[in-house]
């Protein structure tokens, strides 16, 4: 699926729910069913700098595509981060670095998050968008 279709998927998700309280129950389910990143990957030169909580994010190149893999400490963080994985993991290195996620605006998400959340959602993409332009 491409990067599009994915966020699309997803704001039909969240369309699903009407309160804002069911929105963030849902956002923290999905960061429930996020693979625990083994504790040997919990770096420090994999911790996202910008972040409030800790996140870190584990990305390779598999097939000329990248894969990441992501946890944090804080309940919100990781369904963000989840999401993330969600939409940018195997996808081409080029499609990560010009994709336009425009999901959490969409879906209202930006409105809704804390000014520290919304600054460290923006540091994940743009630690994501690094390390897929290091690995093409």
């Amino acid at each position: 699926m491409s990067i599009n279709e994915i966020q699309n998927e997803i704001i039909e998700e969240f369309e699903l729910f009407d309160e804002w309280e069911d929105r963030y129950t849902h956002l923290i389910e999905l960061g429930k069913k996020l693979p625990i990143l083994p504790e040997e990957h919990k770096t420090p030169d994999r911790i996202v700098k910008g972040c409030q909580s800790s996140v870190w994010l584990l990305p390779t190149l598999q097939a000329g595509k990248v894969v990441f893999q992501a946890d944090s400490d804080a309940m919100i963080v990781k369904g963000l981060v989840s999401l993330l994985v969600r939409i940018l993991s195997e996808q081409t290195p080029q499609d990560i670095a010009t994709a336009e996620l425009y999901m959490f605006e969409k879906i209202g998400m930006t409105q809704h998050l804390s000014m520290t959340r919304a600054n460290g959602l923006a540091s994940m993409i743009k630690q994501m968008r690094m390390y897929a332009i290091a690995l093409s």
